[in-house]
């Protein structure tokens, strides 16, 4: 379980670690950037949850252990230069697939999988984990459970095929709303925030 810390106070982290918790997911590495040390990077496992920009490849590979949100040959190409540069050994990575192809939400298309696939398992300090996934949000959770599906059945097809090495392949998928759901349809990792932490806090503005 990755307990999703996004827009919440490295004071809240603390607590929760205490309580026994071992993984934090973080959208961006802004926020990160200001949070993790003063948690402590050597305190939790670090997860890149939210979509990374090119830009921000180099900072992502400091801070964090994994990251969910690989979506692009370009940027599996720039993570593995940096951790090429960083001497950084190997950088877990799982491929986020946009199935619900909303226009605010990013991931690969599953046409460009196999290229992507191929592109992290030819490079020298990747190394693929499994897949992620965002479905839309629906008010009736069971309506999310054909997109975790496909997710399972993606990830089949690639460990069928070699594409994780001796794993099986974590499926990153299920949140606070739709958890239920993701387990039973096969879910490895699942990405809870609210149910641990509370309602999102949201900045303020003027």
């Amino acid at each position: 379980m990755v307990a999703v810390s996004k827009t919440h106070p490295a004071e809240a982290v603390r607590e929760a670690i205490e309580l026994g918790l071992t993984d934090f997911g973080e959208n961006r590495v802004q926020e990160a950037e200001q949070k993790i040390p003063i948690v402590g990077r050597e305190a939790a496992r670090w997860h890149l949850i939210g979509h990374l920009q090119s830009n921000k490849a180099r900072r992502a590979v400091e801070l964090f252990d994994v990251i969910h949100s690989l979506d692009s040959v370009a940027l599996a190409q720039r993570l593995d230069r940096v951790c090429v540069e960083l001497d950084r050994e190997t950088l877990p990575v799982l491929i986020q697939v946009d199935l619900g192809h909303e226009a605010t939400k990013t991931g690969a298309d599953e046409k460009e999988l196999d290229e992507l696939v191929a592109a992290v398992n030819g490079s020298e300090r990747l190394q693929l984990r499994g897949l992620m996934t965002l479905p839309p949000f629906f008010d009736e959770a069971e309506n999310a459970r054909p997109f975790f599906r496909d997710l399972r059945e993606l990830r089949d097809e690639l460990q069928a095929r070699g594409a994780f090495g001796d794993r099986v392949g974590d499926l990153s998928m299920g949140m606070t709303h739709d958890y239920q759901i993701a387990i039973q349809e096969g879910a490895t990792i699942l990405r809870i925030g609210t149910a641990i932490f509370g309602e999102r806090i949201k900045p303020e503005t003027c």
